[in-house]
């Protein structure tokens, strides 16, 4: 029986070839998306599933699982969606910085609560998220940003801590750098292509060796 990918936040770029990845090794793909129209390309390509969701929202993502439910049980969740707002601490809406955090870390939070429900019953599941540079380094004028994304790998931390033992693979994915399919310069963007075999590794990885953290960056990114 093929394996079940969920994955949230879908749009052009690395949730893409995500999709695409898991597809290409037999893999039923669910993709999910505020906007699931943009997506009706992608859905056709790789003969994929779309839910419309909107991961900030509590009643909606309890929605967006129990369409699942009526597919399978997942086997492989996948959460991308961030929001970032920039400006000095004394611009910045608060209400626009608590809609970021919201997308960026409670979502996040919701979506792992519904996928470990479910996965904790049939023992077994990988539930990753998409990291960034500013979940380990806040930069200036991007406060809001580095509170939702330390937020995020404080997640990730924790749960690897409480599900790990109980079989349930999380994985933190620090996207050290920009993503672009067409560089630059030599090896100044990474190709979300090679980021998306990474995530498939780390699901493929035998347990006796579990990951639950790594940063991707090229090699000529200062760090």
């Amino acid at each position: 029986m093929s394996e079940l990918a969920l994955i949230i936040g879908v749009g052009p770029g690395l949730s893409s070839s995500l999709a695409r990845l898991c597809a290409s090794n037999k893999m039923k793909v669910i993709l999910a998306a505020r906007d699931i129209n943009k997506l009706d390309s992608l859905k056709k390509e790789i003969d994929a599933i779309t839910i419309s969701c909107d991961a900030s929202d509590i009643n909606s993502v309890k929605k967006l699982f129990e369409e699942v439910d009526k597919i399978g049980l997942p086997n492989l969740v996948i959460y991308n969606p961030s929001m970032r707002i920039k400006g000095s601490i004394i611009e910045v809406d608060p209400i626009q910085a608590q809609n970021a955090i919201n997308v960026t870390c409670l979502g996040a939070f919701l979506v792992s609560q519904e996928a470990s429900k479910r996965m904790l019953k049939r023992k077994s599941g990988s539930i990753f998220f998409t990291g960034a540079t500013a979940g380990v380094k806040g930069f200036a004028n991007s406060s809001v940003f580095a509170m939702g994304k330390f937020a995020l790998r404080g997640l990730a931390q924790s749960l690897a801590r409480e599900l790990h033992p109980q079989n349930i693979h999380i994985g933190h994915f620090v996207i050290d750098g920009a993503i672009g399919r067409e560089p630059y310069g030599e090896y100044q963007t990474m190709h979300p292509d090679q980021i998306a075999k990474t995530y498939l590794n780390f699901h493929n990885q035998e347990k006796s060796a579990w990951a639950w953290e790594i940063e991707l960056r090229t090699s000529v990114e200062k760090f």
